[in-house]
């Protein structure tokens, strides 16, 4: 149901931000203007820290160890599927992103350098994919005390660097809505996904035992 309602929500988004030719919303402009106006120097350091985690080579890298952690048996399996799990959430995005074709903000306002279309953010859809292989792996290896809190962290990550993205102007508010929205239906469909291919071995299991007998 969450990955229903999600679903609903990014496609009214999508549509709202189609029919309005890619111009921002109100609030857009209303909270953009804010944080432009309120930045201050040490804040934007911390913002830029934070950001370049999101997105490309460090994001890729927590991909494939949280992929180890989930799938500890066979490492460099595990590796390798949380790096194609984090492709396949790219994939969707830069397809939305192309057809959209969402300007950023004004260039002028950035605070750090940014690339490609607004709409839905990608370092904030990279990060939040990353947070959910995180959480996964940690709650298949991670036992005592030190769960819960590993279990929180990468969901507070993630959500920074969505923040960082509007912080440094180079996103509208709505971009990083978008790319969190797009984040929790690929994991609703990644859920299900696991969850047929689990069933299905387990069916398949019985049924080879019987013939095998």
């Amino acid at each position: 149901m969450p990955a229903v309602v999600c679903s609903v929500l990014l496609a009214a988004l999508v549509a709202a931000s189609a029919s309005a030719h890619g111009a921002p919303f109100g609030v857009d402009r209303a909270l953009h203007g804010w944080v432009v106006e309120h930045r201050t120097s040490w804040a934007v350091g911390m913002a830029v820290a934070v950001t370049v985690t999101g997105s490309g080579v460090p994001a890729y890298l927590l991909a494939a160890f949280a992929g180890t952690m989930a799938w500890p048996a066979v490492r460099w399996c595990g590796a390798l599927a949380g790096a194609l799990a984090l492709v396949s959430v790219q994939l969707p995005r830069i397809a939305l992103a192309s057809w959209l074709a969402r300007p950023r903000p004004p260039v002028a306002d950035w605070a750090w350098s940014a690339s490609g279309y607004a709409m839905p953010s990608g370092h904030t859809t990279t990060s939040a994919a990353v947070a959910v292989l995180f959480t996964a792996g940690v709650y298949r290896s991670v036992r005592g005390g030190a769960r819960h809190l590993l279990l929180v962290l990468p969901a507070l990550w993630a959500a920074a660097v969505g923040v960082s993205r509007i912080y440094l102007g180079v996103h509208w508010p709505t971009d990083v809505l978008a790319g969190w929205l797009l984040a929790a239906v690929w994991t609703g469909l990644l859920g299900t996904f696991l969850v047929l291919l689990r069933r299905r071995k387990a069916g398949a299991a019985p049924s080879s035992e019987g013939e095998g007998s």
